[in-house]
């Protein structure tokens, strides 16, 4: 009888985000000292983590001029707190949230080469396209960026970013560079040698339709939710199909969806601690701009521990003085009404209750065994973690999980390369010179 080998499955880490309960805690120390990102990537580098994502935004989250309670702490630059921690890790891989729609090609493509020189191979890109006009507040072109647009921009952006990592040859030499298109033109030679990894690694986003063709285009990891077994098995099964139509094969994108893991020494300890985390992430503030958001109107005056608005959101002025709404608000609001009528509860409550984005939540067995589940069964080649509560959770995860998926013959026991790429079972692509 043939035996199959078990599937490898990849991990990697994602930093606490503004969003975190570790914004709330005041053990969590400062948001903006290295040791607060020193301890995360050693841990994840113990772990044998694939990389660690940094999450970031040029502009803090605000509503109506209010900034958001948790984001009060700061943002700093990513890709400058990768670089220093390029110099305290050996093998963790270092990818840094950066918009493709306030930077340019030429100078984000040499920071990206320079943090892959710097890591000796370990560096990656998580791209995201802001468009709301806040952040375009923060920067000279400023206004309004049309949805529309900012997608076909960022695809372009990946594209020259790529032809100047190839415009060295692998050997040292400088070849002189020019792009013409609708988004950018750009021409002369590159200042840094050829990345180690030849491209550093490329994540994007894939939740819709639109960001799932993207991401088999031209990414190399592409995040997700993952929802249940049977959801994740058609989005895996989906983004796959998509690859051959731009010659690729299935091993040359991964798909690790993000996803938030709470640890106890009992199933009911576990859900104990989801509970009371989903608590702290959403504030008597935050409550209230997160229904202004979906309403669209002022709801300053409203309880945050009584009841919703009676009246339907208001539709959206265009151009929008801020992010989108996403989704369908009265859609929304309808839904979060009815869960309020059907257990009685206040509009904090509500969100709490309608927050439950822990994926995994059980003992360390339970939740190894669960993982290993979604991999073995087709649903995703490995996540992106976002261990709760911050900022221990993913020493807990390490310690706890890791060892057992080992055990299992799921998750490496050492480190086989040195370069992201290898971590991740990617080639390195060629010279296209």
């Amino acid at each position: 009888m043939t035996v199959r080998a078990r599937r490898t499955i990849h991990l990697a880490a994602r930093l606490p985000g503004a969003d975190s309960t570790a914004r709330a805690d005041p053990a969590a120390g400062s948001r903006i000292a290295f040791a607060s990102f020193e301890r995360p990537a050693r841990t994840a580098e113990r772990g044998l983590l694939d990389f660690l994502l940094l999450a970031g935004g040029p502009r803090l989250r605000e509503h109506r001029g209010r900034i958001h309670d948790l984001d009060a702490v700061g943002r700093p630059e990513p890709l400058t707190v990768l670089n220093a921690l390029a110099a305290v890790t050996e093998r963790i891989g270092l990818a840094a949230t950066v918009d493709a729609t306030f930077n340019e090609p030429y100078e984000l493509a040499r920071r990206l080469a320079t943090l892959d020189h710097l890591s000796g191979g370990r560096a990656a890109w998580h791209v995201v396209a802001a468009a709301d006009a806040r952040t375009g507040e923060n920067f000279r072109r400023g206004g309004h960026h049309d949805l529309v647009d900012r997608s076909p921009r960022a695809a372009e952006f990946i594209a020259v970013a790529r032809e100047l990592w190839d415009s060295w040859t692998p050997d040292g030499l400088s070849r002189p560079f020019a792009h013409r298109g609708p988004h950018f033109d750009v021409a002369g030679e590159f200042t840094v040698p050829r990345p180690p990894q030849g491209h550093p690694v490329v994540i994007r986003a894939g939740d819709s339709d639109e960001d799932r063709e993207a991401a088999a285009r031209d990414a190399d990891v592409v995040l997700g939710r993952p929802g249940t077994l049977e959801e994740g098995r058609v989005f895996y099964a989906d983004v796959k199909a998509r690859l051959a139509r731009y010659g690729r094969g299935a091993d040359d994108l991964k798909i690790m969806p993000r996803v938030t893991v709470v640890l106890g020494d009992t199933a009911a300890e576990a859900q104990e601690r989801a509970a009371e985390i989903r608590r702290l992430r959403v504030s008597p503030r935050h409550a209230i701009l997160a229904v202004e958001r979906i309403w669209g109107t002022d709801l300053s005056s409203y309880d945050p521990d009584g009841p919703f608005p009676d009246f339907d959101p208001v539709p959206e002025p265009e151009p929008v003085p801020g992010p989108a709404r996403s989704g369908d608000p009265v859609a929304t609001a309808e839904r979060w009404r009815a869960l309020s009528r059907q257990k009685g509860l206040s509009i904090r409550q509500t969100l709490i209750e309608a927050s439950g984005r822990q994926s995994f939540i059980g003992t360390p067995e339970a939740v190894a065994a669960e993982l290993e589940t979604f991999v073995e069964q087709g649903a995703a080649d490995g996540f992106v973690l976002v261990p709760e509560p911050a900022p221990g959770g993913l020493d807990e995860f390490v310690d706890r999980v890791v060892p057992l998926l080992q055990e299992r013959g799921a998750f490496r026991a050492e480190y086989r390369g040195t370069t992201l790429r290898s971590h991740l079972g990617l080639a390195e692509p060629g010279d296209k010179g």
